[in-house]
């Protein structure tokens, strides 16, 4: 492709992203060094944003949890992902069915998910979750109000919804393994877990990794799924990182913008430094590959 023709196919896209990526960053990155409300020029204040931000327990205890439920859901994630997605590619005429049916939870949107989620825990919509405890003779868990079961609840949930999604690049990445591997771990006297961890995992290294990095954007960026889940978010300490940039930013009247830009710069930052490992690993996989 020459030159001309590539930035004609290219500006397009160029222009775009620009638009809703490069300028809003710009934008929030300018108002995280002001004190700004929405619809008044901001006063320019440094780093009191930042300062503020990073002395604040509610923050602290937002990122806590946060980074908890995101380490905790990219290792089930990971897990049976991989396991789910061997299962289903040694299926072979019900393949469809069966993926169709479990995409379900990630198609549906967040919200209407994590609604239709919180009624199995929910006693004023059957509570389905408490009476199978109740039968076997445990004692009613305040899912909703108590932090433990509660964060318990928010990670269910996100495993549930996210799932799919692993399992069917997981699936993707296992239908490229060529058969000789397998064979010639099998020629070798190597078990089927043997196979697994020493043949297929490592060739899929690069697969896994693209799921984790994908897994701990978009957990780390978790919003809407707390409203049902989490109504007392704030209360028992449960609260999302997004959560609490609304909560600063938007729910009194946009009235602290520059704090809540300070604190998206920093969530910024810290899905960077929890990404550079993920990253180098997949440079360094290209790499060898040339």
């Amino acid at each position: 492709m020459k030159a001309r023709e590539f930035w004609i196919l290219f500006f397009p896209s160029l222009l775009v992203m620009g638009a809703l990526l490069v300028l809003p960053l710009v934008r929030t990155v300018q108002w995280s060094l002001e004190q700004v409300r929405y619809g008044t020029p901001g006063t320019f204040v440094g780093l009191d944003n930042f300062a503020a931000a990073l002395t604040d327990v509610r923050f602290g205890k937002a990122v806590l949890f946060t980074v908890a439920v995101t380490v905790v859901t990219t290792v089930i994630l990971l897990v049976f992902g991989y396991i789910v997605a061997t299962g289903i590619n040694r299926i072979t005429t019900s393949r469809p069915l069966v993926l169709g049916i479990m995409l379900v939870s990630y198609v549906l949107p967040n919200l209407v998910g994590a609604v239709a989620y919180s009624w199995l825990f929910d006693d004023n919509f059957g509570g389905v979750v408490n009476r199978i405890i109740g039968f076997f003779g445990g004692t009613q868990v305040l899912w909703f109000t108590d932090q433990v079961p509660n964060a318990i609840l928010v990670t269910a949930n996100t495993v549930w919804h996210m799932l799919p999604f692993a399992m069917l690049i997981i699936l993707a990445g296992l239908q490229g393994v060529p058969q000789e591997l397998k064979e010639a771990a099998r020629i070798d006297g190597a078990n089927a877990l043997q196979t697994h961890l020493h043949v297929i995992i490592p060739t899929i290294r690069g697969v896994l990794g693209f799921v984790t990095l994908i897994t701990i954007m978009d957990v780390l960026r978790m919003f809407d799924n707390l409203i049902p889940l989490s109504p007392q978010a704030q209360a028992i300490g449960n609260e999302s990182i997004m959560m609490y940039v609304y909560s600063v930013a938007f729910a009194d009247g946009a009235q602290q913008l520059g704090l809540g830009s300070a604190i998206n710069v920093l969530t910024i930052i810290l899905i960077l430094i929890m990404l550079v490992p993920f990253i180098r690993g997949i440079f360094k996989e290209a790499k060898a590959e040339r």
